[in-house]
């Protein structure tokens, strides 16, 4: 029991794990959708666009979450851009926008003395390093997610399933759009003093994932997809302090294994099933 508590008894991983777990309350919100709708690879630029705001913050000794915010606002407005350009697939402008905003990101920590030890921090974040007033704007960033996600659900519901028939029941899937691009936005800006802008996509997808298939329904999937990620919080942070691993790394990863236990199960399960029924 000793290995399971002691790391908890100190300060900054306590912070650690209750950041983890409001990180993780957001992005099963937030991922939930981004799965349903296969939009991985939309969330992994928007991960990735935030870094020239978060590196231009820090080299101005600006607020790096505004940073983030502003950046992750203006790559959500080129998605945008991008989806109305007839002439360019989604994906296409998706790609170019991504490894813009990366170029740029990095270029701009090259003119840091402490390129190395920023870019470092920028991209696998600094979960340990977690403070009250982290906590706490992650709990509005939480309750802002809770109302968005509550209000828009029906929206998102038709938005994920079938848009045409979202925009004849009345339900603006354009708008529904902007809204979970919003929703997304939100999540990766709480999210990166955690785990970075490049393993915050880790906690994004991985839960909502594997909670996938064992829920039929879509609160379902966010509950499970909420409990898959605290508990990569905890595991994370575990084995990060008995082994003396990056934390924010070690809990994306395993996140990720949690994914690929969880469609073995699912898999098994389906068999089990399949044969038993013939």
């Amino acid at each position: 029991m000793e290995w399971l508590t002691a790391p908890f008894e100190v300060s900054f991983v306590q912070r650690a794990l209750w950041g983890g777990i409001l990180v993780s309350l957001i992005c099963a919100l937030a991922g939930t959708w981004v799965v349903l709708r296969g939009m991985a690879f939309l969330g992994d630029a928007m991960a990735h666009g935030m870094l020239p705001g978060v590196a231009l913050a820090s080299l101005l000794g600006g607020n790096l979450l505004i940073g983030a915010a502003l950046s992750a606002t203006a790559m959500a407005l080129g998605v945008t851009a991008a989806a109305r350009t007839a002439r360019l697939s989604q994906d296409t402008g998706i790609g170019l926008l991504f490894v813009g905003m990366l170029s740029l990101g990095v270029i701009i920590v090259s003119r840091s003395q402490s390129f190395a030890v920023d870019l470092t921090g920028f991209l696998f974040g600094d979960v340990l390093a977690v403070q009250n007033s982290h906590l706490t704007q992650l709990a509005v960033a939480l309750g802002l997610a809770l109302v968005v996600s509550v209000v828009g659900h029906r929206a998102f519901v038709a938005l994920a399933f079938d848009e045409r028939k979202a925009q004849t029941l009345g339900l603006h899937p354009r708008l529904a759009q902007i809204a979970l691009l919003g929703l997304l936005t939100l999540a990766i800006v709480a999210s990166f003093h955690v785990v970075g802008t490049l393993l915050v996509f880790g906690l994004l997808i991985a839960p909502p994932a594997a909670a996938l298939p064992w829920a039929r329904r879509i609160p379902l999937i966010m509950i499970g997809a909420a409990g898959f990620g605290i508990s990569a919080t905890f595991l994370g942070l575990l084995l990060s302090w008995h082994l003396a691993t990056a934390a924010g790394a070690t809990i994306a990863a395993v996140a990720v294994l949690q994914f690929l236990l969880s469609t073995v199960a699912a898999g098994i399960r389906h068999r089990f099933e399949f044969g038993h029924s013939s």
